[in-house]
């Protein structure tokens, strides 16, 4: 089964963050896919952190595990639903999470996220959130 996978889960699973074991039955044996909006919250994360080369490439060589999807002109239009629907029925939605949104309807495959409340209101998105 293919998966999207949101920021906060990759970065547990990176860090080996002890909520990583709640979202791991979920990506085991999964094709795992990152929206190209989740790989640059990761990169401002190294950037934040003063990460040196070393870490660095260590990091890249994980996210070599993940399919990066990056926006076409249909992504777009999903984005701009999804910000569109959000504004007109008063549940605002941020940039960031609109897009790793509109990558799992675009591809209709299940986000796995530690931050429910950032899509609920999203229609047509299958979430897996243990929280």
């Amino acid at each position: 089964m293919n998966v999207l996978v949101d920021t906060d889960v990759v970065s547990f699973t990176y860090k080996k963050d002890t909520r990583s074991a709640l979202y791991e039955s979920h990506l085991q044996g999964n094709f795992l896919i990152i929206s190209f909006m989740t790989l640059a919250e990761l990169k401002l994360w190294t950037l934040k952190n003063n990460w040196g080369e070393k870490r660095k490439n260590n990091f890249a060589e994980f996210l070599k595990d993940y399919l990066v999807i990056y926006p076409d002109e249909n992504l777009c239009e999903i984005w701009g639903r999804i910000k569109a629907y959000s504004h007109k029925f008063g549940n605002p939605i941020d940039t960031a999470d609109a897009w790793v949104a509109s990558v799992a309807i675009y591809f209709d495959i299940p986000l796995v996220t530690n931050n429910r409340r950032h899509f609920e209101n999203v229609r047509n998105l299958k979430i897996i959130s243990e929280s």
